[in-house]
């Protein structure tokens, strides 16, 4: 039940049969120079789609902008604080509520560690706020990498490398512009440093050439029967 195709009263039916919601967060973030500037979004959006056909369950339109520190001197990437973020998931949650919604699935295709924290705050201040809805916030990336496991060949693969390459060349081929280069980010230890571009140049975070999209499918079925299990969870869990 994609939110955004519905009409009020086919939402109306739809909470007879369910009241799960799926919100995916993303960012407008660099992927180096072979992937689009929406690849967060996109592989949240693909995996929370197709969890939809399988059982009931809302999808929410995704939230295109995250907090994105380490890529912020990058081409391309627009970054919005923490403070919004949490505020954004919060008026979002308390407006499905309103609309008879109870389950609430974050799911955040961008991986960014504040990023993360400040959906993971905002959702154990909701939680406080109303006892009768329940909450996960789930890092898609966080199950691509565990799905990976035996299927990418990059050891420590990351950002717009093996992993994210072969998602989007299987789900959106037309979006990955040549095929990118090996890089690791090589961050001064313990330091912050103004110029992150100067420590982490192309933006690539493994080794995209190792990519296909035969792995990528692999990688994003793997993805969506978790999600499929996280619902299912949800629907049942007591505390």
């Amino acid at each position: 039940m994609i939110l955004e195709e519905m009409t009020m009263g086919e939402f109306e039916e739809g909470l007879q049969r369910n009241r799960s919601v799926l919100i995916p967060f993303g960012s407008v973030e660099e992927h180096g120079y072979h992937l689009p500037l929406s690849t967060d979004t996109i592989q949240a959006c693909e995996v929370a789609r197709k969890a939809a056909r399988l059982v009931p369950l809302f999808v929410a339109p995704p939230v295109h902008y995250g907090n994105c520190r380490s890529t912020a001197c990058h081409p391309g990437t627009i970054s919005i604080t923490t403070d919004t973020l949490k505020r954004l998931l919060k008026d979002i949650v308390r407006s499905c509520r309103l609309q008879g919604l109870r389950n609430f699935i974050i799911l955040t295709g961008h991986a960014g560690g504040a990023h993360r924290m400040a959906l993971q705050d905002a959702g154990e201040e909701l939680i406080a706020e109303f006892a009768e809805i329940r909450m996960a916030v789930v890092t898609e990336y966080d199950l691509a990498s565990r799905a990976a496991s035996g299927i990418v060949e990059t050891e420590g693969d990351s950002h717009a490398g093996e992993i994210e390459t072969s998602r989007i060349m299987h789900s959106h081929p037309h979006l990955v512009k040549g095929e990118g280069k090996r890089e690791y980010p090589a961050f001064p230890a313990g330091m912050l440093v103004r110029n992150k571009r100067k420590y982490w140049p192309n933006g690539v975070w493994g080794d995209p050439t190792k990519a296909s999209a035969e792995k990528g499918r692999m990688i994003e079925d793997h993805v969506v029967r978790g999600i499929v299990e996280l619902v299912r969870m949800m629907e049942e869990f007591e505390e």
